[in-house]
Formats: C-alpha cells, sequence, structure tokens
C-alpha cells in the first residue's frame, strides 16, 4: 500500500521534505510522527493514519514533494502478517551482512552525499548536521568507535569552511522560504508605511494592574492583548484593512472576522502564526492563547492550521529595542502593525490650562499598507482611531 502527501492547507501544492522520522522495516503506530514537510507557511510533522510496517521510502530529505504524490510503501498488520514477516526477516539479514561490514544501513537521509559519504559509519542525526553544514562525510576521520564519525568531528571541520574572512552556509530550509514570502509580497503589493506615536502612560498603569490578576491565574500578561483589542476596535471602522486581493478573480474579500497573526522569531527564523477570533476573547484568554502560541512556536510544535485563515498582522520588536520600522506585509494580507518599544520621555501637555512637562511612557506604532486597496487618509484615519484607544485604553471596560 501507498502513502501519499495529504492536503497542506489552502492554496499550497507541495512543500519540501526535511526530515524523516522513520525508515524502511520500520513498524510504526497510528500517530507516530513519520516524516516534517515544509512549506511557505509552516514546517509540519505528519503522524502516520495506520498501524504497520514501512516497506520503501520513496522520497528523498530535501526533496520538493507534490500533493498527492507516493512517498511511503508500507505493509499493513494483521492479513499481510505473513509477507510482512519475510520482509522482516530479508531486511534483518540484509543489516547483519552489513553490521559484519561495519557498514551503516542506508537511508534516504543519505540524500545529497557522494557514494563515499553513504559508506561512511554515521548516525542519521550526524548525516543530516553534515549535509546542511554542506561537509562531506567521506572526508572526515571519525573519532567514534570503529571510525564512526561523531558530530562533534564534523563541528570541527567547519572552520576549515571559512576562506579568508569569508564563510559560506547553505541557504535552504526555513530561512528560504522566508526569502521567498518576502520577495512575493514585496513583488506584489505596493507598500507604503505611516508611523504615528502615542503616549501610553495610562495602558502602562492597565497592563500592571493585570499582570498582578494574571499571576494569580497563571497567565503572563503582555501588551499584546491590549493592542490586539484595539486593533479589532479600529477594523471594524475601517474594514478594507481587514481584507485580501483575489487577484485570480479581481475581487477584495473583505472579512468580518479577525484573525490577527502574530510574527514570532524562534532560533530557526520568523514565522507567523494565527490568534482566531480575537474580536470574541477577553484580556486574559487572549495572554493565555498568545502565550502558548509562543511557546508551542519556540518548541517547533506548530501546526499547518496555526498559520490559516489571517487577516491581518501584528509584529512586536519593542523587546529588542529600536524607535520604529517599516514591516512587510504578510501578503495577501493588505496590513500589518508594527509596535515598538515603550520609553519614559519628556512631554508638552496642557495640565488644568497651563502648559507644563510631564514624563510620559511613549511609543510609536507603524502600519505597512499595501497602497493599492488602502489609500494614505484612509491608513492614516485608522491610526488615529487605534491610537486614540491606546491612549484610553479604559474603553476596553465599557465593552
Amino acid at each position: 500500500m501507498y502513502f501519499k502527501l495529504p492536503e497542506l492547507g489552502e492554496g499550497v501544492h507541495e512543500g519540501e521534505l526535511v526530515v524523516w522520522k522513520t525508515k524502511a522495516g520500520d513498524t510504526v503506530k497510528h500517530d507516530q510522527i513519520l516524516f516534517e514537510i515544509m512549506t511557505d507557511k509552516a514546517t509540519v510533522e505528519f503522524p502516520s493514519p495506520f498501524d504497520g510496517k514501512i516497506i520503501e521510502l520513496l522520497a528523498k530529505e530535501g526533496q520538493i514533494i507534490k500533493v498527492g504524490q507516493e512517498i511511503i510503501n508500507y505493509d499493513l498488520f494483521g492479513a499481510k502478517a505473513q509477507s510482512e514477516q519475510k520482509h522482516a526477516v530479508k531486511i534483518q539479514e540484509i543489516n547483519t551482512i552489513q553490521s559484519a561490514a561495519v557498514l551503516p544501513v542506508s537511508s534516504p537521509g543519505s540524500s545529497g552525499l557522494s557514494t563515499g559519504s553513504a559508506r561512511v559509519l554515521a548516525s542519521p542525526a550526524t548525516r543530516r548536521l553534515a549535509r546542511e553544514s554542506g561537509v562531506d562525510l567521506a572526508k572526515i576521520s571519525g573519532s567514534g568507535p570503529h571510525g564512526r564519525v561523531l558530530q562533534e568531528d564534523i563541528k570541527k571541520t567547519l572552520t576549515p569552511n571559512v576562506v579568508g574572512k569569508e564563510e559560506r552556509v547553505p541557504w535552504r530550509g526555513l530561512r528560504k522560504k522566508i526569502a521567498e514570502k518576502m520577495r512575493l509580497s514585496k513583488d506584489k503589493a505596493a507598500h507604503f508605511t505611516y508611523v504615528e506615536e502615542a503616549d501610553v502612560s495610562e495602558l502602562v498603569k492597565l497592563r500592571d494592574q493585570a499582570k498582578i490578576v494574571g499571576k494569580e491565574k497563571g497567565i503572563k500578561v503582555t501588551y499584546l492583548p491590549f493592542i490586539m483589542k484595539f486593533m479589532v476596535d479600529a477594523l471594524k471602522k475601517f474594514p478594507i484593512l481587514n481584507s485580501t486581493l483575489d487577484e485570480e478573480k479581481g475581487e477584495l474579500v473583505y472579512k468580518h472576522y479577525y484573525n490577527i497573526g502574530l510574527s514570532i522569531q524562534t532560533d530557526e527564523g520568523l514565522m507567523a502564526p494565527v490568534i482566531k477570533g480575537v474580536e470574541h476573547l477577553g484580556i486574559f484568554q487572549l495572554a493565555k492563547a498568545l502565550e502558548d502560541l509562543v511557546e508551542r512556536a519556540r518548541k517547533k510544535q506548530l501546526k499547518l492550521e496555526d498559520f490559516q485563515g489571517g487577516t491581518v498582522t501584528i509584529t512586536n520588536a519593542g523587546s529588542i529595542g529600536g524607535l520604529f520600522a517599516t514591516p512587510i506585509i504578510n501578503y495577501p494580507e493588505v496590513a500589518i502593525l508594527g509596535f515598538n518599544k515603550i520609553s519614559k520621555k519628556p512631554v508638552v501637555k496642557n495640565i488644568h490650562g497651563h502648559h507644563g512637562i510631564v514624563i510620559c511612557d511613549w511609543t510609536y506604532f507603524s502600519i505597512s499598507l499595501d497602497h493599492r486597496i488602502v489609500d494614505g487618509a484612509v491608513g492614516a484615519e485608522f491610526m488615529k482611531e487605534f491610537i486614540h484607544s491606546v491612549e484610553n485604553p479604559s474603553v476596553l471596560l465599557l465593552e
């Protein structure tokens, strides 16, 4: 029987096979992870839909796989037990012969290596590190038992890859997908960025109070739940910012639901999973959902559905620093809001009819918009509405 690559989501027809989690001859159980596929939206783990034995892997790591393509040949347990047993015996015989010759069992994980590399004694994890680092295993002297190449051996060889003051690193995986996504956005959308400043003193006070309550509930409360709620309020008044352009059909699609994507920096690169139904969630519910999303993103536990259905995106670089930025739109969305650092600033204000200097908590918000869809004046009016809520956060209590 053959396992075919399932649907990867709306508009996604192929993906890169990142790594196999199984090999020929393995017995697998239902829901056991078989492999990882990377699309331009996410890296997704695929669980086994069957209990059975892997006969043959029909694709190599690094290969582009299309939806519906056969990638695993397998036998089910039960009616085919006898044939499985014969196959298992054959595999065992092959393994025995190779072990006697001090050779590793070949696997699809050795794709991209030279013939000499395939004969080198090394674990699948070591082979993957060598492949990602552009290192030829055949040229490495292994320090492990029987000359086995260890990961430490590969790391020691990386220094010679530096030519003069330059170092070449393979450009692939998530980093490459991010680049493709960014290039698509810049090619399609007519970007412009609008920046506005805000006095967030009252928001800082409200968040400090919410932190105390959140701590009692075991929830970490950041500024983002408040910002997201303010975004929803403003988007309801300016719905064109919560739309997408269907270029094939020539239609502008207004979304009357608010699924906000959050740009998250991980060790592997930038990704933008989505919090769905923000309009229906309270501050603490949002805070909990955000905490869960960030945690799963950094542990590589996000699923494909976590990246689907976004209507608008927010990026938050405030914890790192910077005055403001010009974020790139998460195409085909038409808007992305940038939330920047909060700092103390002396501000001239009218206090009881007299001007005076007051120390305020101050920040800047930047919003990048697709000028094909959103006029500059509309973007400015949206920001005016949004900033009013930010500076008067008590409006949340009146909802």
